[in-house]
């Protein structure tokens, strides 16, 4: 039986991790790689931003809508919710692989919410340039 996630170290191996099979993923791996330049730095700054989203600490600054506005521009309006599926597969995937209970399963439903979200936000931004 896998331990729930509990710590700062927790949230980095499940990111890590996470991230790890999405640069290798050939469907998703390329909208990451090429816009990704420092994958230390980014990985801290999204360990900040689940452990802000798990533990409710305010770490994480930054604008994800923004980002994945203009990353999905900048991909000819290319990502669509297959993509988001693939992502959102993945991330269950590895939250089952380490770990259970109630933070790996707001972990899921925090994702799910956040990837609903986003991808309606880039469909909208799309619209208004339209």
């Amino acid at each position: 039986m896998s331990a729930d996630i509990k710590t700062r170290e927790d949230v980095f191996l499940l990111v890590s991790s996470f991230y790890k099979k999405v640069r290798k993923d050939p469907e998703i791996g390329h909208f990451f790689n090429e816009v990704i330049r420092d994958w230390d730095a980014h990985l801290e700054k999204l360990t900040d931003f689940w452990e802000s989203n798990l533990f409710f600490k305010a770490l994480y600054k930054g604008n994800p809508q923004k980002v994945h506005v203009q990353v999905d521009q900048e991909n000819n309006q290319e990502i669509s919710s297959y993509h988001f599926g693939i992502w959102l597969n993945l991330w269950f995937e590895t939250i089952d692989e380490l770990f259970e209970g109630e933070l790996a399963n707001r972990a899921k439903n925090n994702a799910r919410k956040m990837s609903s979200h986003l991808y309606l936000k880039m469909f909208q931004a799309r619209e208004s340039k339209a």
